[in-house]
């Protein structure tokens, strides 16, 4: 009689110990899924962090343009992106759009179109551009309105250097009135390909060809 009453309860207590046996085996699947999960995410976190930096570092620059000095062609408030490859096998060609340290304080990025390229030859009177020595002004479909005449201007683009103005030029503070008047290839940090924000539009680049006397033989 002793022997019968004892089995029954020994098999409920094996019952109970295999119950919590699998309860606890699932609660550590359970803490290993989450852990793998944790892991997972985080190293697509990283990854796209550090494609992130890479192209912001090595690939792109995304600006913000908080004046109107390039009005109309980027709007105050506008961010835009530039391409820092542009340059790795070419030079810089007038009618660019340039983000670039800016001379007077390397701290300080700017955005403005390039007006002159080494070598040029530029005169600023009766609020137009002329470009070396041509007795035509340049056309310049991108400005915003006519320039307001100043005293006559007259710069001479060094080796390597870019005389730059704003499209918005009664509003601008460019190489016209720099300290240091001209920015150097190895300031330039991209060329603005488009804007995205707050609409998007690409940046166009009017192409001038200029003959040695300065006659300007072609525009698009």
């Amino acid at each position: 009689i002793l022997e019968i009453c004892i089995k029954p309860k020994l098999s409920i207590y094996k019952g109970e110990i295999m119950a919590n046996n699998n309860e606890n085996d699932n609660n550590e699947k359970g803490k290993f899924n989450l852990m793998a999960e944790l892991k997972s995410w985080l190293g697509i976190i990283i990854t796209a962090a550090a494609i992130a930096f890479c192209l912001n570092t090595f690939i792109i620059a995304n600006s913000h343009v908080p004046s109107a000095s390039m009005e109309n062609t980027i709007m105050t408030g506008d961010r835009v992106i530039g391409f820092r490859l542009s340059y790795l096998f070419e030079d810089p060609k007038r009618g660019d759009v340039i983000i670039f340290r800016y001379p007077d304080d390397e701290k300080t990025f700017y955005v403005k179109r390039i007006i002159g390229i080494p070598g040029d030859v530029i005169d600023i009177k009766d609020g137009h551009v002329y470009l070396n020595n041509s007795p035509d002004p340049m056309e310049e479909p991108y400005i915003k309105e006519p320039m307001i005449p100043e005293p006559d201007m007259h710069f001479e683009v060094p080796e390597n250097g870019y005389f730059c103005m704003g499209d918005n030029r009664n509003s601008s503070g460019d190489a016209r009135y720099w300290h240091n008047t001209y920015v150097y290839k190895n300031k330039i940090i991209s060329k603005v390909i488009f804007k995205y924000f707050p609409n998007i539009g690409l940046i166009k680049v009017p192409s001038v060809e200029v003959e040695c006397d300065g006659t300007q033989i072609a525009q698009r």
